[in-house]
Formats: C-alpha cells, sequence, structure tokens
C-alpha cells in the first residue's frame, strides 16, 4: 500500500508536526483548518540515513513479522471489509494503524516518556443503504502506553483504538475495536486463506532507486463477525476482510504523484489486486503491479502491462471541488477478467490530516469461468493535494 501504502501519511505528518504536536494532538485536539499535506512528497528516497531498506527479498517469519519493525522508518497494519447484517443491510469498515519512527534510534535515557515512535489510526464506517460515510483520525507517541505494538500476543493500538489477537503464536483471530462519537465497529478476525506475499516473495519495488521498495504481504480473504454501529443504531454483521501488511523506509521518485490502488474479492473464490503509480508525464509506471490470488490460496503476479485500468466516471469532493476518478473498467486479458467497478457509496474522502479517496466498491463482469460480481476497496491518493493531478 503505498500502494496501499497510505501508512506513508503518517510519516508525513510527523515529519510536518513534530512529535510534541502530534502528542498535542491526542490530548488536546484542536480546531484549527486541517494540514493540506501530501502523502507522495515525504516518499522520494530522503531522510534515509540510519534507517534499514527494503533492497532484496527476505524470509518473512511469523508471528515475529505481525509485530513492529522499528528499523524501519514506517509501517501499517491495515484492514477494510464489507459486512452485512441478518436482513442483508450492507457496511463497510477501514481500520488502519500506522507506525513511523522519527529517528533510526530512541537515544539514551531512562523517561517513560522518551520514545521516536509516532502511532496514528485511521477509522471509517460506512452505512451502503444510508448512504453514509463517517471517517476519524488519532495520534499518539508511543509513550506511556497510549499506542504502540506487540507481537506475543499481537496487539497494535492507539488511543483506545486496537487490533488485539489471543494466543501466544497465531495471529488469528484477532479482535479490532474503534469507536468514535456515535460510530463503533466490534469485530473478530478469523483466519482464511494463508498470506501473499507481494512482489518478489515480499519484496515490493517502486522505483529504480535501490531500497524505493517495501515489505508487502496480504491476507486476501478473512471471515469476520461482530458488532458495527452507525448513529444510534448497533447491528450484528457477519462477512469478510483483507488484511495489508506493509514496512518500508523510502518508496516513491520524485516524479510520483499518488497512486490508485484496488483489492477486490469475487464471488467466484477469487481475488485480484492491482495498483497503478501515477507520474508526472502521465506515461505508465514500470512498477505497476497485480495479483491473482486463485479459490485455493495459489496466486500469480502482474506485471502493469498485464492490466488495462481505464476511469469511466467521476466525483468531484464536496470539500473543494477536487475531482477523483469514481467508476474504471479493469480488464486482464490474458486471466480473464472484464470488470465494471464502482464506488458503493459515491462520497467515501478521507478527509482527515490528509485528504484521500479510500472506500468500498463493487465489480461486475466476466472472470475465467463467465460472469462474475464482487465487493472490495480503492484506494486513491495524490488528487487533493497535487497540483496539475487533480484530474484523472
Amino acid at each position: 500500500m503505498v500502494t496501499r501504502g497510505v501508512g506513508i501519511l503518517l510519516l508525513a505528518l510527523a515529519l510536518a508536526w513534530g512529535g510534541y504536536r502530534v502528542y498535542q494532538e491526542v490530548l488536546v485536539p484542536q480546531q484549527e483548518p486541517r494540514a493540506s499535506l501530501s502523502p507522495v512528497d515525504v516518499l522520494v528516497g530522503e531522510a534515509t540515513d540510519g534507517f534499514e531498506r527494503a533492497l532484496e527479498p527476505r524470509s518473512f517469519e511469523f508471528p515475529a513479522d505481525h509485530g513492529p519493525h522499528p528499523s524501519y522508518r514506517t509501517e501499517w497494519w491495515y484492514v477494510t471489509g464489507h459486512l452485512d447484517d441478518e436482513e442483508g443491510r450492507g457496511f463497510a469498515f477501514q481500520v488502519t494503524f500506522f507506525r513511523n519512527a522519527l529517528t533510526p534510534t530512541a537515544g539514551e535515557g531512562e523517561s517513560e516518556w522518551r520514545t521516536n515512535q509516532i502511532y496514528m489510526a485511521h477509522f471509517a464506517v460506512t452505512d451502503v443503504e444510508g448512504e453514509r460515510h463517517r471517517a476519524f483520525e488519532r495520534l499518539a507517541r508511543a509513550a506511556v502506553g497510549l499506542a504502540g505494538a506487540e507481537v506475543r500476543p499481537f496487539r497494535v493500538w492507539v488511543d483506545g483504538w486496537r487490533m488485539e489477537g489471543r494466543g501466544e503464536e497465531e495471529l488469528f483471530p484477532f479482535r479490532v475495536q474503534a469507536a468514535e462519537e456515535d460510530v463503533e465497529v466490534d469485530l473478530e478476525i478469523f483466519a482464511g486463506k494463508p498470506p501473499v506475499l507481494q512482489g518478489d516473495r515480499g519484496l515490493s519495488p517502486k522505483g529504480e532507486e535501490p531500497g524505493n521498495a517495501s515489505y508487502y504481504y496480504s491476507y486476501t480473504r478473512l471471515p469476520v463477525q461482530g458488532r458495527v454501529r452507525i448513529g444510534g443504531e448497533a447491528v450484528e454483521v457477519a462477512g469478510e476482510a483483507w488484511m495489508d501488511r506493509e514496512w518500508s523506509t523510502s518508496a516513491l521518485e520524485p516524479f510520483h504523484l499518488g497512486w490508485d490502488w484496488f483489492s477486490l474479492q469475487l464471488d467466484d473464490e477469487r481475488e485480484l489486486m492491482v495498483f497503478e503509480l501515477r507520474r508526472d508525464d502521465g506515461r505508465p509506471d514500470p512498477f505497476d503491479y497485480g495479483v491473482v490470488v486463485e479459490r485455493d490460496g495459489s496466486y500469480r503476479t502482474l506485471s502493469g502491462s498485464d492490466v488495462e485500468l481505464s476511469v469511466t466516471g467521476t466525483w468531484a469532493s464536496p470539500v473543494d471541488g477536487t475531482v477523483y476518478p469514481s467508476r474504471w473498467r479493469l480488464q486482464i486479458p490474458d486471466e480473464g477478467f472484464d470488470l465494471d467497478v464502482r464506488p458503493r457509496v459515491a462520497d467515501q474522502e478521507m478527509d482527515l490530516s490528509f485528504r484521500y479517496w479510500e472506500g468500498a466498491v463493487e465489480a461486475s463482469g466476466t472472470g475465467p469461468d463467465g460472469p462474475v460480481t464482487g465487493r472490495g476497496f480503492a484506494e486513491l491518493t495524490g488528487y487533493a493535494d497535487t497540483p496539475g493531478a487533480r484530474s484523472p
């Protein structure tokens, strides 16, 4: 997820505001205009001295890699899903935790307030039938228990929002809890298909510069059950989730404007993920990427040339008229896919410290075995903060 990597939002925020401002934001919410910062500006390979970088494929170790990687500058734990209540009413959710290291080391000292780690979390719920999308943000320093991440048992948290496992060795099942104002999710995520190691055995390159890459794995179909509350109503729900884990120190090149990322869970029990990196010269990027996951969990990676993604509709933000793509034709000719992808609700803009569009989508069309439908998520960055890049 530079790719899905809105996780870098945390990095930009921390660099722009500094640790003290972030801590202040948690304890004393401020009524100021939101920052007009771009997640792209800090992903061009600068300020990497002292940090590890994603240079070559590595052996993943579980459960250790479910936990934090503090020697890298940034990482994220990202879970999205589609849910239905007993009457078939549809909801979608996103809960994402971001970790950012302000410096390569924490420095010396015994104070429990000393830390070089900043955490941020984004939480959103979409009520499909009610056409409502609510989004929230929390930030905290990783000190005195305000925020952090651990391996045994697995947990990551920011000021009361959390993902938390039960056992010492297994990730699943784990619980996702977040509540803000009149919106809440309390969900249990269960094991499904095995992890997909994205890119080259988990090394996902984003640019020509060595180290402009991330370590990246995904769980593409996970059963979910629990409770969602939006407004005054709490309902029992069940559905399926997608989880991404990614960490890196640098990723993008100076000419990158943003990215468009898609995950789809199809009713034929296959999953698709594709992303495109948008360049200032308008040319296709050689590091565009995709993956097809089969029913049995096996998968095949795709290059950008394997995927044809065209915009067939747009949506203008009520905030300032920023134009986002809002409907697509997704074709993977060699795999037999020709899909119409569209938002389940048009306005799913995340108007937080950074503005981006992240929301539930649905798909219909043809797959390798005939007609197919599906649901998923799209993430669109760089439209609200990049001059000249606002029109798809």
